[in-house]
């Protein structure tokens, strides 16, 4: 049995030594340590050996497994440095020193709107906030007036993550951070706080020619004393009719949103179809833009500010649709698609 071991052994060291890649080692691994390798077959062969020399050999056996295990891990691991070593001094397949081809790429007709709109409100005194796309659920819902088992959490199908936290379905996540971030300005200085912060949301939605689930919103907000609904609208009017350069056809209905009290939808004639119907507008010839309504007082106070001395209006503008109406865009989709084709046509207003 002795010599068994050593002819294997030595077998083993002398096919390890001529492997060049990590199937080679796998391979290897099945031959000498899988159910019907050398080893497992060593093994077998006790059943004729006494007691005591069952112990000797068992020894032997386990650890020649353990030496195999362990130079395999070793082989394993020079390889992979072997093999980065080549690719670091490989000729590289294509001249970097040679000129692009492709020409100059273009801005995303999303991020020309952004800045328009970024721009528009920076001229009226807002300033421009970011936030962050994984949120908690205290941020999203709870500082908005939205508890645990609300029924408005029905109206968002949300992605949650495994810590507990979530990705943006809104915009509005950011509201709470922005008054706390203000508010010492506002109530000792007397400086309204005036904010948009643009951002990326995630819904679990069925897409269609007016639905994704990755789309893009610019929530607003301005809070000071003796704010009133006559002050949104102005502000609203004053953004659209900068960034389509005309004069558009706006409604503003009743609308439910936790956050706000009273709440609206601003909807716009839809440009697509010129207010005739199209599936863009769910054939209704107008397009939900805007989400809108004064502060509810208990995100006001979630906020650290006392609502009986001061109001404000939020917004959430809807950058993907306004995207669409502004380019004449048909399917949200194509937004998402990356089709070079479809966004080169885009180009800066400036």
């Amino acid at each position: 049995m002795d010599k068994k071991i050593a002819e294997m052994k030595e077998q083993f060291l002398s096919a390890l030594a001529q492997s060049r890649d990590t199937q080679n080692l796998e391979e290897l691994r099945v031959a000498y340590l899988g159910k019907k390798g050398f080893v497992t077959e060593l093994l077998k062969g006790m059943k004729d050996l006494s007691n005591e020399e069952k112990k000797a050999f068992g020894q032997k056996v386990n650890d020649i497994k353990s030496e195999v295990t362990k130079r395999i891990a070793e082989r394993t691991e020079e390889l992979k440095r072997l093999e980065l070593e080549r690719e670091i001094n490989a000729t590289p397949e294509f001249d970097i020193s040679m000129p692009p081809t492709l020409g100059e790429g273009s801005y995303h007709p999303i991020t020309l709107v952004q800045r328009q709109c970024e721009r528009i409100f920076k001229s009226m005194g807002f300033t421009v906030e970011d936030y962050s796309e994984v949120v908690t659920d205290y941020e999203c819902f709870e500082s908005l007036n939205i508890p645990k088992h609300h029924p408005a959490r029905d109206m968002q199908d949300t992605y949650y993550l495994e810590n507990g936290q979530l990705l943006k379905s809104q915009t509005s996540a950011a509201q709470n951070a922005i008054y706390k971030k203000y508010k010492d300005a506002l109530i000792h200085d007397g400086v309204p706080i005036k904010a948009i912060f643009p951002g990326r949301c995630f819904r679990n939605e069925a897409t269609d020619a007016c639905h994704e689930n990755t789309f893009f919103q610019m929530e607003g907000v301005m809070v000071d004393k003796n704010i009133s609904i006559s002050n949104l609208i102005y502000f609203m009017k004053t953004m659209l009719s900068e960034v389509f350069q005309k004069d558009i056809k706006v409604r503003l209905r009743p609308g439910f949103f936790p956050f706000v009290e009273p709440g609206f939808e601003l909807d716009i004639s839809c440009l697509i179809c010129g207010g005739t119907g199209c599936p863009s507008c769910k054939h209704s010839g107008w397009l939900e833009l805007c989400p809108c309504g004064m502060i509810h007082p208990e995100v006001l106070k979630a906020g650290g500010i006392d609502p009986d001395e001061y109001t404000g209006f939020a917004f959430g503008l809807g950058l993907t649709r306004l995207v669409m109406m502004k380019y004449g865009i048909k399917d949200i989709r194509d937004l998402n698609g990356g089709s070079l084709k479809a966004l080169s046509q885009f180009t800066d207003d400036e």
